[in-house]
């Protein structure tokens, strides 16, 4: 387990360092992009979104939740990481092939951009797959990046439009104004819609043990997130009417899949932790009564609950680690089953186990029925 764990750190030192030295040059950006009182204002503007934004993946997430840390890497992957390597990208290619303004938003703009964002889930993939469990986890990572990355955009997007330095009119209230509404209130969840597709690539590769699904899926999921972002640039260009066509006919459509398939998805979570811990109980890896307050979002709550009255701060600290990682164990018997287990599946087993063990003495569940929804 020592080997998985330093490989855990070497992620999280590695992706926060990028991170951190190109948010360096972003910030320059930033600073350049106008006065000081017109990038505070750019910046409060955008961040208007994000909190909801953030909100609505973390409450996606709550059956299996991510680790905190790897979410927080991901919003600042795409804020600093993917902006910055799109920017540059973008210029340097200028120099040697110069496309017109509908080529870079049209073409250019998209295939830069999702392989940027995309970089970190191929990252997960490849480095911390035992963090991924399917394509909710795919999206959830991308739902991340994305916000991250419309972020930061929408800082340089709005400030050019105060400053008139967007091309579009002489900038100003009126144009800052009508940037904030088309940008942070009428698509916010744009970028992160895109980039779902090459999460729910990656998502789908973690469960296949098909190598050709396994490189393919995640190609399929960029190109289909270039060809969404590619169409809603397009939309821009024909001004407002054209923006609200597409919105309507294709943007809100697309979200409204996007969201009945992550909470499909999430449903299914639940039958696939029953089956794999009731599994794992027959190995005797631990008792088969918790299974029924561990699969049920409404009988964790309870169960935390019932911790609290009873152990106080300590138990429902007990209880939610118990939680975690029998919920952890469970995905992982799930992918053993299935034979796509991670290299590592036989020490995160062990260990997940362990504590159980340490932690069952310390847990006590209600003496009554699971409730129901």
């Amino acid at each position: 387990m020592a080997a998985v764990r330093r490989e855990s750190i070497a992620f999280t030192v590695t992706v926060g360092v990028i991170a951190a030295i190109c948010a360096v040059p972003m910030a320059l950006v930033i600073y350049l992009s106008g006065a000081p009182s017109t990038v505070v204002l750019a910046t409060v503007l955008a961040a208007v979104p994000v909190a909801p934004l953030v909100a609505a993946y973390l409450w996606l997430d709550r059956y299996e939740p991510e680790p905190r840390s790897l979410l927080a890497l991901g919003l600042a992957w795409g804020g600093f990481v993917a902006t910055a390597v799109a920017l540059v990208i973008g210029g340097i290619g200028q120099w040697f092939v110069p496309v017109s303004q509908h080529q870079s938003l049209t073409v250019v703009s998209p295939l830069i951009e999702e392989a940027s964002k995309g970089a970190f889930l191929i990252l997960l993939l490849w480095w911390r797959r035992s963090e991924l469990d399917g394509v909710l986890d795919g999206i959830v990572y991308a739902g991340m990046v994305g916000i991250g990355f419309a972020f930061v955009e929408n800082i340089l997007y709005l400030a050019a439009a105060y400053n008139g330095t967007d091309g579009l009119g002489p900038g100003g209230t009126d144009a800052i104004t009508a940037t904030f509404v088309l940008r942070c209130l009428f698509s916010p969840f744009a970028h992160p819609l895109f980039t779902a597709f090459i999460g729910i690539g990656v998502g789908i590769a973690v469960g296949s043990r098909s190598r050709l699904v396994q490189v393919a899926a995640p190609l399929a999921g960029y190109l289909f997130a270039v060809v969404a972002h590619g169409t809603w640039n397009t939309a821009t260009l024909h001004g407002l009417g054209g923006a609200i066509t597409v919105y309507v006919v294709v943007m809100i459509p697309a979200l409204l899949l996007l969201m009945a398939f992550a909470l499909w998805a999430r449903n299914s979570e639940q039958k696939i932790l029953y089956a794999a811990l009731s599994d794992a109980a027959r190995r005797g890896l631990f008792p088969p009564e918790d299974i029924a307050w561990l699969v049920d979002l409404r009988a964790r709550r309870v169960a935390r609950q019932h911790a609290r009255d009873h152990g106080g701060a300590a138990g429902l600290r007990a209880m939610k680690a118990y939680q975690a990682a029998a919920i952890e164990l469970g995905f992982l018997h799930h992918r053993y089953l299935r034979g796509t287990a991670p290299r590592d599946f036989s020490d995160r087993g062990q260990d997940f186990v362990n504590q159980l063990q340490e932690l069952r003495p310390q847990v006590s569940f209600p003496a009554r029925t699971v409730p129901t929804r």
